[in-house]
């Protein structure tokens, strides 16, 4: 579900977010519109706001990790976390993490690829819930979900900055609940 249709409808906050976040056309290939978050975190104020409402949404939903997908999930997470008292578990693409990990694999438009989690990192009954910085498809997300799930965690809800207009038929398709900032903009829109 999108934040305006959740008690935030013209909440001025999500418009400054929007307006943050670069639209860099044909990006990293033609036909792309890619939604640059970098701006967002170059403004103290949307970025505040980014992270203000995830905290006031997850505050009271009794979360143990906020486990965030490489690598832009890495810049929301940790102030997430920290806001509701929460640890912090990245979820890394292969080889980047120390020790020992569980891995889980996933298809993309153009091949698969794979997150790793720590072993230990997250308890089984653990209450989770994954950041990342955009949704199109979901296939990363519901990699996370079939990643946490495989200790025993509790997913209880996938959040992201910015999400494509037909979010509700990701949220069917990563079984949880997806809660989503922004829509992405058009290159005619910025600034």
């Amino acid at each position: 579900m999108f934040a305006s249709e959740n008690g935030l409808k013209g909440d001025p906050r999500l418009e400054a977010i929007s307006q943050a976040i670069r639209v860099v056309p044909h990006f990293p290939k033609q036909g792309i519109m890619f939604q640059d978050i970098t701006t967002l975190l170059l403004d103290h104020k949307a970025f505040k706001h980014t992270v203000d409402i995830f905290v006031d949404r997850y505050r009271d939903m009794n979360i143990n990790v906020v486990a965030g997908i490489e690598a832009r999930g890495f810049m929301f997470g940790p102030p997430i976390a920290l806001g509701i008292g929460a640890k912090f578990v990245p979820l890394r693409k292969p080889r980047k993490l120390p020790g020992e990990v569980i891995s889980e694999k996933y298809v993309l438009e153009y091949g698969t690829d794979c997150l790793e989690l720590h072993v230990g990192a997250v308890q089984p009954g653990e209450r989770v819930i994954v950041i990342d910085d955009l949704v199109a498809t979901g296939g990363t997300l519901k990699a996370a979900i079939r990643l946490l799930e495989r200790v025993e965690a509790e997913v209880v809800e996938c959040a992201c900055v910015i999400g494509v207009p037909d979010v509700k038929g990701q949220c069917r398709f990563i079984g949880k609940p997806l809660y989503v900032l922004v829509e992405p903009r058009e290159v005619d829109e910025c600034f």
